[in-house]
Order: C-alpha cells, then structure tokens, then sequence
C-alpha cells in the first residue's frame, strides 16, 4: 500500500487511544497501553466530548443547518454526525475528512446514509485546510449555511502550526449563517496534571492545552451561540432532546458559534 494508507502499530495514535477511552475495539496494545496510563479525568473527558458532539450537531440541525463538514472524523463511533443530523432531517449532507488511515478503513461505516441525504469521505490532514475546502465545494453547496465541526481536533495543531490561522481559513469559506462547532482538551483546571502528562500522552503524542481564553480565540468574528465557551458537560440548549448532563469537572472546552 502506499505510505499514507499504512497503519503503523507501532506507536500510539489520537484516534486508537480515543478509541480506547471511548471503549471501542479499534485499536492496538499500543494505544491501550497509553490509554491505561492516562488519569481518570481524560477518559471522563473523552464521554463528555462525545456527548457535546451529539447534542451541539443535533441542534445545529434543528436550527436549519442541513450541510455539515467534519474534518478529524476519528474511527467511527455509533451514532455518528450524519446519523444525528439525519435524524433530524434525512436530507441532510455530510462531508468527512481525517488523515489517519485507520479511519479510512472504517469510511464504509461512515458512508451510510438516508436515502434522501449523502454522507462523503476525504483522507485529507486539517493543516491543508485549502484541499479539503476543495473537495468539500465538490459535495455541498457553499452558497447555504454549513456546519464545521472540529471536535478534539485542535490540540493536536500546536501554535508553530498555526491552527488560527487554519480555523480562519476554513471560516472564511463558509457562507453567512455557517455554524462552528469546537470542543479542545485543556488542562487549565487540572494544573497538577501538567507534568504527569508530558511524560506520557505529550511525549507519544504531539499536542498542546489551552487555556479558556485561548479557545476563545477560535470564534474570534463569529456569534457565540449561548452558552458561550464553556466544559463540555455545561454546553446545554433548553430544548434540546437529551437531558442536561449532569454538573461535573471537564477537561474539554467547548462552543458554538453562528457566521454573521
């Protein structure tokens, strides 16, 4: 196979570990491995996560959002974003994009979809957010209101990366009345982690925190849908079908905001 559709079982990777914490079978010794060193509150973190992500796209498409791009998909974990969106409106489209091969293995899981909807798949890296623009102006329609999400994505884009710059990019492509949606681990408030985790997660795994300001930053020019930037178990919409979760710490940042 070429380069960029080996696995290599040999290092831990984002989406096997979240995989683990999730309690997915989709990953290797490698990744349990770490997952198992990891503290509690993470694989707590990697519930809460999940769970914002169903309600926040379930009330993007209540709102009327029918267009949806989800670039750092992860293996795929029942119910997946077109399963949510179409089960508000079976006519609603989904673009996925993510650059592990891994997921690509599993993009059949992803491709179902209502016959009145579509579901696509990219294996495309965030930090060239101009192809997956391309690709994605190929699916649906850029002249309607689209939904990206990034969920635990982020961290993963450290600050010699740009990933303000990369949000900005994918911002600016999409029309008035676009939605983002974004969650990012923090350890802003579990500071006595700090060192623990650099010796395990940070040194397999290239990533970076954020402070709740610094998540901020993501939404700098848009509207911040209520409750504004807050953990993902305090992101809750009155109305919403699911009840409100239960108060408890986070580790994960979380928002929604609407393009003026």
């Amino acid at each position: 196979m070429p380069p960029q559709t080996r696995i290599d079982t040999s290092r831990p990777h984002p989406a096997r570990v979240y995989d683990y914490m999730l309690g997915g079978k989709d990953h290797y010794p490698v990744d349990q491995e770490l997952g198992e060193r990891l503290p509690a509150f993470l694989r707590t973190a990697a519930r809460q996560n999940r769970a914002f992500m169903r309600r926040a796209v379930a009330q993007a498409a209540r709102s009327g959002i029918r267009q949806f791009l989800d670039i750092g998909t992860g293996i795929p974990t029942e119910p997946n974003l077109h399963q949510i969106a179409q089960g508000v409106d079976a006519r609603a489209r989904v673009v996925y994009a993510d650059y592990d091969p891994i997921v690509l293995r599993h993009a059949e899981a992803l491709l179902v979809s209502a016959p009145e909807g579509a579901t696509d798949y990219i294996q495309a890296d965030v930090r060239e957010p101009d192809g997956i623009l391309d690709h994605a102006r190929s699916f649906l329609d850029f002249q309607q209101p689209v939904a990206l999400s990034l969920i635990a994505l982020l961290h993963f884009v450290v600050d010699a990366e740009d990933p303000y710059g990369i949000v900005g990019t994918l911002v600016a492509a999409l029309p008035s009345g676009s939605r983002l949606i974004l969650s990012h681990a923090s350890l802003e408030r579990f500071p006595d982690s700090t060192a623990e985790l650099a010796s395990t997660y940070a040194s397999r795994i290239s990533s970076q925190s954020r402070t709740r300001e610094e998540v901020a930053r993501f939404f700098d020019g848009l509207d911040l849908v209520a409750p504004g930037v807050v953990t993902a178990p305090e992101w809750h919409q009155d109305g919403d079908d699911a009840a409100a979760p239960e108060p408890e710490q986070s580790a994960v940042y979380v928002g929604v905001a609407r393009k003026p």
